[in-house]
């Protein structure tokens, strides 16, 4: 069974030979994927209560209509562009993390067949963690863990196809998600540290957390590999020899 303290370890060990290039590609993936934006509220009840009460309603209608074209602007750039790039990010990851050959992810998610298998199968994920968020909360929580592993999935077998590769990170994380959660706590503090220093601290958390996270995918997969949810074959992987690499996890 996984520790947290073992996958971190792990993690540091990798990040002591290539820090700045997983920090390069930790931007890509936070922006990719949305994490590196922030919301402020605070201001918008401000600029309705002096919003001029003669507004024009074809001003207010070519207002709307603007800014709904922007946001499918940039739901279209995150499906189209952010899905391959936050797959390939999170493949460089784990090859970094299995001292493997990690050049070359991102073109990887965007060869034309791998293309084809990330993008329906991420949007079908984001479709359903959205849903499941519309019923409460707390299961949107649950099932994002549920399905955390369906980007690093698609970085071994792009083509596994949408519904397998969620049903296979339902099942590798299955007894997991509080472990997982706890995981993602436990880099709170270094944030908030971040967040000390202008907010830019935070970007130097990005490759830590991600080197980490490849570790657990690793983790996960193997017990899945023991455990037969999956076959090397079909997450196109070479059988080890003797015991595998993987042995430190057990």
């Amino acid at each position: 069974m996984w520790t947290r303290a073992e996958l971190k370890q792990r993690a540091k060990s990798v990040l002591r030979y290539n820090y700045w290039k997983a920090f390069l590609i930790g931007l890509v993936i936070s922006f990719a994927s949305g994490g590196g934006g922030s919301g402020g509220g605070g201001s918008s009840s401000r600029y309705a209560t002096d919003f001029p009460r003669t507004t024009d309603t074809g001003t207010i209608t070519v207002v709307i209509i603007m800014s709904l074209l922007f946001l499918l602007f940039f739901l279209a750039l995150r499906i189209l562009l952010g899905y391959p790039l936050e797959v390939g990010g999170q493949r460089y990851f784990v090859k970094s993390a299995e001292d493997k050959d990690n050049k070359k992810c991102f073109s990887f998610a965007f060869e034309g067949q791998n293309y084809n298998g990330i993008v329906p199968t991420m949007l079908l994920r984001g479709v359903f963690t959205f849903l499941w968020t519309l019923l409460l909360i707390i299961p949107g929580i649950v099932k994002s863990y549920a399905y955390s592993m369906v980007p690093y999935i698609l970085g071994d077998n792009p083509n596994i196809g949408a519904k397998r590769a969620i049903e296979l990170s339902n099942e590798m994380t299955y007894g997991h998600k509080f472990d997982m959660f706890v995981l993602d706590l436990s880099f709170i503090g270094w944030y908030l540290l971040g967040a000390l220093a202008i907010g830019i601290g935070v970007l130097f958390v990005f490759p830590y957390e991600y080197a980490t996270k490849a570790e657990l995918y690793l983790a996960l997969r193997q017990i899945a590999l023991e455990h037969n949810m999956c076959t090397y074959e079909e997450l196109l992987l070479d059988r080890p020899d003797g015991d595998g690499q993987d042995g430190p996890y057990y």
